[in-house]
């Protein structure tokens, strides 16, 4: 060491170099994969431009995005009512990034076999870079297909599918590109959306007149919004404007942005309709049936997202343990770190494996029945599991960083603030579970695409064999009190028969650990003989 400069009182040593400049496709070798074999491969150039740039630029925006939080402005200097919401630069540069690579649209403007899975992996990679921004580009996406099939919001969902970004308060006719928010919960019915009293008054140009409140109102600076209301057929899907066709303000007042643990770069907030103009969307009385409808994407994009914040979390554990020393080596040299680190990057993997396969489903959903039926189920089962696991997947990371990782100068003290609200968001797990139970008792032809789905691995392990032919006993009794076990099974199952099927050098410690009872309560708790070697060499490129 070279002796310190008078009044210096030590050296910086031993520290782990910045994390970016990254290129988070090139780093991911299971996404890679992932893409190539769930038909996505002719779209891999744009994502690798995107994971390129998700690495650096977007990444460095996020924390500018998060730090200088959305600000409501009710009124302008004069006294006029605006209710606009005011964002740092960094957010529109991040969503301008994401709209124009196609987060938002790619699945509708390029619609190609595999469009979708592109569409999910970009989503999967601009997650990582800032997670905030993902609200309005998966309601913007998932909106499109119920406004295509309304005559009358053509404009509506090609605009919302253009790769174009343009945030100016102005009537939708004046823009290439636009966002879409949604408004489904009130105060007093929360998940019960039957419950909602907000009044839809039909006009007599087809329009109607909206009276009533949202608890929650997503994006509230998008140009129009999803809502729902009480026509006089019953609970109805509706579009709401931001701004007239004529340029004038349409009726409703932002109460206030809701004060949120995390998600700090997006605006969520309260609202309240004063005679506000919507037009239909679906039938009158058919409101849940059209909000279904986007349901699987936006559960898709829950799962995505879970990944996503485990996937960057380990990537951040795996880049400071090869450069920080303690006792003597590089932390990744000691056997229980690696034992975490590799238990991190085998849930990681059967995660990102898993979202990647049920985004093929999507895909396919369209001409595919079965495919379509196990959309169906496994965005509830999988949006249940993964979204559960990734809070104490943030936790265990930052624990790899010691008290770097707890504060603000590292992305996971944001990442654990952020991982809570994919299991809330489009539906808490009682919601998902419940919602398993229904098609499973109604709808068989979920029960015989899950089973097609799990057979197809079948004969490769006699663990994961006797795991399936025990649960195909509990599907077929299944009951609301033992709903949350019976979807973590189905969900771990799922998981295990996609790294089979794909060869996953993953597989069989996953078999083990997670269907075999080889493994504890906690992360780090793999067998002591297993091999970490392989499982980090391909968890992140050193």
């Amino acid at each position: 060491m070279s002796e310190l400069p008078p009044f210096e009182t030590h050296s910086v040593e031993n520290q782990p170099p910045p994390f970016v400049p990254r290129d988070l496709w090139a780093d991911d070798i299971v996404l890679r994969e992932c893409v190539m074999r769930d038909g996505a491969g002719a779209f891999a150039p744009r994502l690798a431009t995107y994971g390129a740039l998700a690495g650096d630029a977007l990444y460095r925006l996020g924390f500018d995005a998060n730090r200088d939080r959305p600000r409501l402005r009710t009124h302008d200097q004069h006294g006029h009512r605006i209710d606009l919401v005011e964002f740092h630069p960094a957010y529109h540069q991040l969503m301008e990034a994401a709209k124009t690579h196609g987060v938002a649209g790619l699945s509708w403007h390029e619609p190609l076999p595999g469009a979708h899975v592109a569409r999910a992996a970009l989503s999967y990679l601009h997650h990582q870079a800032e997670a905030g921004t993902s609200c309005p580009l998966t309601m913007t996406h998932a909106a499109v297909p119920v406004l295509q099939r309304e005559p009358a919001l053509r404009e509506w969902a090609t605009k919302a599918a253009a790769p174009h970004y343009d945030p100016r308060d102005v009537p939708i006719g004046g823009k290439a590109g636009i966002t879409l928010g949604m408004g489904m919960t009130e105060k007093q019915g929360g998940s019960d959306v039957r419950a909602n009293a907000t009044t839809a008054t039909p006009d007599a140009d087809g329009a109607y007149t909206l009276v009533g409140h949202k608890w929650f109102f997503s994006a509230p600076m998008c140009d129009g919004f999803l809502v729902l209301a009480q026509a006089p057929g019953g609970l109805t899907c509706f579009l709401m404007p931001r701004r007239r066709a004529d340029g004038a303000k349409n009726a409703f007042r932002l109460v206030r942005l809701k004060d949120k643990l995390g998600d700090w770069a997006n605006a969520s907030s309260e609202v309240e309709f004063t005679g506000a103009r919507a037009w239909r969307v679906g039938d009158e009385g058919r409101g849940v049936a059209t909000i279904i409808e986007m349901v699987m994407l936006t559960r898709l994009d829950c799962m995505l997202g879970s990944s996503a914040e485990m996937r960057m979390a380990l990537a951040q554990a795996m880049h400071h343990a090869r450069h920080r020393r303690t006792f003597g080596k590089p932390l990744v040299e000691h056997a229980l770190m690696r034992n975490v680190l590799a238990d991190l990057a085998l849930e990681s993997e059967a995660a990102t494996t898993f979202a990647l396969r049920v985004a093929r489903a999507v895909d396919a959903a369209p001409r595919d029945p079965r495919e379509a039926a196990f959309a169906r189920i496994a965005t509830a089962a999988g949006k249940y599991w993964l979204c559960k696991r990734a809070p104490a997947f943030v936790n265990e990371a930052q624990e790899c960083l010691g008290g770097a990782g707890y504060v603000e100068e590292s992305i996971l003290p944001r990442l654990y603030r952020q991982a809570p609200l994919n299991s809330i968001w489009e539906g808490s797990g009682n919601i998902q579970c419940l919602d398993v139970l229904r098609a499973l008792a109604r709808e068989p032809e979920t029960v015989q695409a899950v089973g097609d789905e799990l057979a197809a691995a079948s004969g490769h392990d006699a663990t994961f064999d006797a795991f399936v032919d025990r649960l195909r006993v509990d599907l077929a009794v299944a009951r609301e009190a033992g709903a949350r076990m019976l979807v973590e099974r189905l969900a771990l199952a799922l998981q295990a028969s996609v790294l089979l099927r794909a060869g996953s050098p993953a597989a069989i410690l996953f078999i083990r650990s997670r269907l075999g009872g080889e493994h504890g309560l906690a992360f780090g708790t793999l067998p002591a003989e297993v091999d970490a070697a392989p499982l980090l060499a391909r968890a992140l490129p050193a």
